[in-house]
């Protein structure tokens, strides 16, 4: 008995190592990052994300996802050639990853979970880190850099419809390859009845996200729009100009910003003392976790544990819901131009069908090795460890570019003649922003929350 003991102590051991690879460190990693931003620490938080890239020559693990966090935490800095040569490796990394992690998108989530996938990006981070690299441009003066990046932030949103599809049909061979093995049709199971509704009790809040079309983020739209005014590509201007006005119906200043640019076109009006103010407000959603039985089907007496873990999307505050621009000519308030959780939920959502199945099917690979190993175990001293290792290696994938803005807004107003705007947030002062001898100027202003100090700049066309 004694020597039982102590071979199942042994076995637990060697099990509960290997249940380390199954485990989630990117959560308490992101939980550490998530603080020392928060704060405004942005120099901090930089020295902390760039502790977590590795020093290999090919990315792998979470290397993407850092860099994505320390690209962020340049810019908040206003460090701009360095925010862009750290965009420049995520957007490197982000090139290789999507066509070198096959083999693990195959059998690691299956045999573990999703953590053991690299962080490949989702279609939201690529857009967003070739407009902010087109931002960094404008800030150092280079606006031909600036429109290679709008161009390829706007080809990557044509694009993203064609590669989720893609990843669709990949998951689909997949699941079938799986099913062969398992005899559990995945796929079926996430479909069920029982399913949807354990979800939607565990999760009400999915049913209710309000996608954008096709993964088009209206803040990117909206922007190179702005940009192609700005450099006297009008028609392009009204073209996407009339894109976001049509995903973002209530906002008036895109509404006029579209008459002014046929206006610009037509000869109607001047495009001159114009400013547009960019407000980057709050922080977007982190991720956590919910676990949940599944349907009794694949649950029997020959099996100790057979659940899963979903991820599930934590909304964060704006910094202010909205800020005020008084000049000496009048008052304006900022508007919603895009909202970047929405942004996120329409990615997640059309993701989480894929997450959910690769679920399933891993926590089926999992019972049936239990049940496997049951028939012919005779001290159950396997097949306690297999359960141990079931349960310690159910967990979801959390990782998530938590530096993002909750939303973004803007403003458009006449430069005034004292070249003053004093902008107040929450009903007080939060800084005056004096611009520069120039035709027309864009100030982009980042708060990450109420009372942080404002990351505030004038690029000056």
């Amino acid at each position: 008995m004694k020597m039982r003991i102590k071979i199942t102590i042994v076995i637990l051991g060697l099990v509960f190592g290997l249940c380390l690879t199954g485990c989630n460190p990117a959560m308490s990693d992101l939980g550490t990052f998530n603080r020392q931003f928060e704060v405004g620490d942005f120099n901090q938080a930089g020295k902390f994300a760039e502790s977590k890239i590795k020093k290999d020559k090919n990315p792998s693990g979470d290397d993407l996802l850092w860099a994505l966090q320390l690209a962020a935490s340049e810019k908040a800095q206003l460090n701009h050639s360095k925010s862009v040569a750290t965009f420049d490796k995520a957007e490197e990394m982000m090139n290789y990853l999507a066509p070198n992690s096959e083999v693990l998108d195959t059998v690691g989530s299956t045999l573990v979970n999703d953590n053991v996938i690299p962080y490949k990006g989702q279609e939201y981070d690529g857009i967003m880190v070739n407009t902010y690299k087109a931002l960094e441009f404008l800030a150092e003066k280079q606006p031909d850099m600036a429109r290679v990046e709008f161009n390829r932030a706007l080809d990557r949103q044509t694009r993203a419809k064609e590669h989720f599809n893609e990843e669709i049909r990949k998951l689909k061979a997949k699941l079938d390859k799986n099913k062969e093995k398992t005899n559990t049709d995945a796929k079926a199971m996430a479909d069920d009845p029982k399913t949807t509704a354990i979800i939607n009790t565990n999760y009400p809040d999915l049913s209710q996200f309000k996608p954008y079309p096709d993964f088009v983020n209206p803040f990117t739209t909206y922007l190179a729009g702005i940009y192609f005014l700005l450099i006297g590509e009008n028609d392009r201007a009204t073209d996407l100009l009339k894109e976001t006005a049509g995903m973002v119906p209530d906002n008036d200043y895109i509404k006029n910003d579209l008459v002014f640019a046929d206006d610009v076109a037509s000869g109607k009006a001047k495009l001159e003392n114009q400013c547009w103010v960019i407000f980057e407000n709050g922080l977007g959603p982190v991720k956590g976790e919910f676990r949940i039985d599944l349907p009794l089907v694949l649950v029997s007496s020959r099996v100790y544990y057979a659940g899963i873990a979903l991820p599930k999307l934590t909304p964060r505050k704006v910094a202010y819901p909205y800020l005020t621009i008084k000049t000496d000519a009048g008052e304006y308030q900022t508007r919603q131009v895009a909202d970047m959780e929405r942004v996120i939920e329409t990615e997640f959502k059309k993701d989480f069908k894929g997450i959910l199945i690769r679920a399933i099917a891993s926590a089926a690979v999992k019972a049936a090795a239990q049940a496997a190993v049951r028939d012919n175990d005779n001290y159950g001293i396997m097949t306690a460890a297999i359960a141990v290792y079931s349960v310690a290696t159910t967990a979801a994938d959390v990782r998530i570019w938590s530096a993002l803005p909750k939303d973004f807004q803007v403003a458009r107003c006449a430069i005034p003649e004292n070249r003053l705007l004093q902008v107040f947030a929450g009903g007080y002062t939060a800084f005056d922003v004096h611009i520069p001898p120039c035709k027309n100027a864009i100030v982009y202003i980042k708060i990450i929350n109420a009372g942080a100090t404002p990351v505030c700049e004038v690029l000056a066309f």
